[in-house]
């Protein structure tokens, strides 16, 4: 089974194709999957971070038929395995691998997700593996019934919404639908904010029934905020795709910023989100960037590769101090993925001690 690692600042996600995953249970289409079934409990395997491969959510991705109004059927799982709508970031990692893997080559992608057919325009190709994308988040919808929310009335907007939570907290939030639901909470200093717990506590509120994101926003200026992510299904993430359009558009919806502004997350910047007057559309640009790439060597043994160079060129590293690894993992009799060896790209660091980790040594 292969897989390319890929993120979008941070937000890192398996790349899979349908076809190789019936041995994990996979079923073409958009048949949802259950909390019991195969598939779900392969990708809360392969995303957890200290025994699987790890990754913020798995991207799936299925070639279809000419003339049908898309190119590719694309579903994203949360690392709990529920499924996303859409992700963001996810779409544009699927996008990212498919031109990486040659499989795709056209000016426009079209992908079909269950949020609609969202289309991403490749805009620059860097090398390492990095992609620059134009992409078509889509419409946000503001009205209670949409979001969901529950509420007393039903509302046009859910903005400045008071929020009651436990011990007679409260908090103003402004709600829509950004292909998923999302939870603004306007705030002026994240570290005052505890946005962690709150963003815990808002994700599984009784008023949104299939649960939220949660973006915490603070306001720069009219062309750039700052975003906290909380995503449903997968707790704190350095950045969000869906997440930052939402975080834009109630802030432009609050009379706080402008239509098109960069967001700011831990993870990066997403350079352009920009809010369509014309349409009522909502884009974004941003980079997708290559993490690794897996090959199956035999049966439940692989070999992960980290991109050193490109690692080292995004965090601004010295490339002189940055290891290049090869991982050496093997499935289990308990079902969970382990690191058996480890070694280091330089040809006189090559080895592995007795319990699987080989002593690192820089480039």
């Amino acid at each position: 089974m292969r897989f390319i690692k890929f993120h979008g600042y941070g937000n890192d996600y398996l790349v899979f194709g349908a076809g190789q995953l019936a041995p994990a249970g996979w079923r073409e289409g958009f048949e949802p999957f259950g909390p019991a079934d195969a598939f779900v409990g392969f990708v809360r395997r392969v995303c957890e971070r200290h025994f699987g491969a790890g990754a913020d959510g798995v991207a799936v991705f299925e070639r279809l038929a000419s003339g049908g109004g898309a190119d590719f059927r694309l579903r994203i799982f949360n690392p709990d395995g529920s499924e996303a709508a859409m992700s963001g970031n996810g779409s544009r990692c699927a996008a990212a691998c498919l031109y990486f893997d040659g499989l795709w080559s056209g000016e426009e992608l079209r992908f079909r997700t269950r949020a609609g057919v969202k289309r991403f325009r490749l805009r620059e190709r860097a090398g390492g593996g990095s992609f620059r994308f134009e992409a078509e988040i889509g419409r946000p919808r503001f009205d209670s019934a949409s979001v969901p929310i529950l509420t007393p009335e039903p509302l046009a907007e859910v903005r400045d919404y008071p929020l009651a939570l436990a011990g007679g907290e409260q908090v103003a939030v402004t709600a829509l639908q950004m292909c998923n639901p999302n939870c603004c909470v306007f705030v002026e200093d994240f570290g005052r904010a505890d946005w962690r717990r709150l963003g815990r506590t808002i994700e599984s509120h009784a008023a949104f029934p299939e649960r939220t994101n949660v973006e915490f926003v603070r306001v720069v200026d009219r062309r750039n905020i700052e975003a906290r992510v909380w995503e449903r299904g997968a707790g704190e993430t350095l950045s969000s795709g869906t997440g930052a359009c939402a975080a834009a558009v109630a802030a432009c919806l609050n009379d706080l910023t402008d239509r098109r502004v960069a967001v700011h997350m831990p993870g990066g910047r997403l350079e352009r989100a920009q809010w369509l007057a014309t349409c009522d559309v909502y884009t974004c640009t941003a980079f997708a960037y290559r993490d690794i790439q897996v090959r199956e060597l035999a049966p439940g043994l692989a070999v992960m590769s980290s991109i050193a160079d490109q690692v080292a060129s995004i965090r601004g590293a010295d490339r002189s101090g940055a290891f290049f690894l090869t991982d050496v993992w093997r499935l289990e009799a308990d079902g969970k993925w382990r690191v058996c060896a480890r070694y280091s790209a330089h040809p006189e660091a090559v080895g592995a001690s007795s319990d699987g980790l080989a002593s690192l040594r820089p480039r």
